[in-house]
């Protein structure tokens, strides 16, 4: 019975946070989807790619269920599931990814909680685990991304939330009265100056 609660709580999670993180791709243009916004170049579209092969691996082979999308060998892992090269189509990632979906619902549904698996590429002595261990991981894995997402989004466009339907209109005032506030507090906090003799931040 609790194995039923603990494994369907989980699933609804996943799925919940794999839309979460689809949605952040809405209404930006090709190019917004895939640019690097950050140092290390992080972007939007390498995100869902990266959750998708990740989400893949772990409900494919690691439970001799390997995923109909063909994925190069885990040992020749180069970072290029992190981004979108140009030949590739945000269709055909979202495709992916949906079709991951399918495929890995498929082992959570067919598998129990205990159900053994093997990660050749976790280091001894974890690579024997269970469908429930993986299930955490992958949400894990899922919610982290999902919480890069979410930032990056923001700073694009400022959208925020996690689904269309709770999404509110932005108010540009309030939300600037929100940060000045939250900015004073923070220059409040700060000494005059520190033990090592650095200054106030704007003290200048």
């Amino acid at each position: 019975m609790i194995d039923e609660f603990a494994k369907d709580n989980l699933h609804r999670r996943l799925r919940r946070d794999r839309e979460a993180l689809l949605w952040k791709l809405d209404g930006l243009s090709d190019y917004d989807a895939r640019r690097p916004l950050t140092a290390t170049g992080t972007n939007l579209l390498g995100l869902v790619k990266h959750v998708a092969t990740v989400e893949a691996r772990y409900f494919g082979e690691v439970f001799d269920r390997p995923s109909p999308q063909p994925l190069p060998r885990w040992q020749d892992s180069d970072g290029s599931d992190q981004w979108a090269t140009e030949d590739e189509t945000r269709d055909q990632i979202i495709g992916f990814y949906r079709r991951t979906w399918e495929h890995s619902d498929a082992t959570i549904n067919e598998l129990s909680l205990d159900a053994p698996g093997h990660v050749p590429w976790w280091p001894e002595p974890h690579p024997n685990t269970n469908l429930f261990a993986i299930m955490v991981h992958v949400l894990g894995e899922t919610i982290r991304h999902a919480g890069h997402a979410d930032i990056l989004r923001e700073g694009l466009d400022g959208r925020t939330g996690v689904r269309a339907e709770n999404e509110q209109q932005i108010d540009e005032a309030a939300r600037a009265a929100h940060r000045a506030k939250i900015e004073q507090a923070a220059r409040s906090a700060v000494p005059s100056s520190s033990s090592s003799g650095s200054e106030r931040p704007g003290s200048s």
